[in-house]
């Protein structure tokens, strides 16, 4: 069995790692940079909310949940000429790096929506009797408020995304899952499948621990 792990194999496993750290990293930075706002969009248009709107809640949060419910495999396939002509190549882990934000931001922002009606709306109301804009309420009463519960879905999102990251790997999206499939499967190294199998477990449970450990951390400020 480790006969089969030589350098160039061993190499090849770290700079595919470092390809699932690229694509978990930029789409998740990339989705919480659309998912949040969005979501904060949604709770101040929903019923309660200070921007009250149905029916544009309704539209958006429509296309929110009609992105969410398309399977990834799918969207993968769905949206390759939008991924060409924003990175030139269908293929690769920048390639790959469109369609996981694509899909991490509509998560994120049902997310950040639940995490939001969390908050007192008792403080919001008294937020408004001491004249506050919509502005102040979402930076100082709302995202302060809610903010443990916003980290703990980016962490939900973070690992999410590792397992689609591994899913993308099957079309040639690179990372650990393109080394599974192309070494572990294609070339009969079952070994190779389990090694890839227990760095991703590895990965997710630093990733979780990691989010959990701020989730305290925030917890005990407020």
């Amino acid at each position: 069995m480790f006969d089969t792990f030589t350098p160039q194999l061993i190499e090849l496993f770290a700079s595919s790692f470092w390809e699932t750290l690229v694509m978990v990293g930029i789409s998740g930075a990339v989705g919480a940079l659309i998912g949040v706002p969005l979501g904060v969009f949604l709770r101040l248009t929903d019923h309660g909310g200070v921007l009250h709107n149905p029916a544009l809640n309704r539209s958006v949060g429509g296309i929110v949940n009609a992105v969410r419910s398309t399977p990834f495999i799918i969207l993968l396939v769905a949206i390759i000429p939008l991924t060409r002509l924003l990175t030139g190549s269908s293929i690769g882990t920048m390639a790959a790096v469109v369609p996981l934000t694509i899909a991490a931001a509509p998560f994120i922002a049902r997310l950040v929506e639940t995490a939001l009606r969390e908050v007192d709306h008792g403080l919001v109301e008294a937020a408004q009797a001491m004249g506050a804009s919509t502005r102040q309420i979402v930076f100082k009463v709302l995202l302060p408020e809610a903010l443990p519960g916003i980290v703990a879905g980016l962490t939900i999102t973070l690992v999410s995304l590792t397992g689609y990251s591994a899913m993308a790997g099957a079309i040639g999206g690179g990372g650990l899952g393109d080394l599974g499939i192309r070494y572990g499967y294609q070339r009969f190294l079952p070994e190779v499948m389990l090694a890839v199998v227990l760095v991703l477990i590895v990965f997710v449970q630093a990733l979780q621990s990691l989010g959990d450990w701020f989730v305290r951390r925030l917890s005990h400020r407020l």
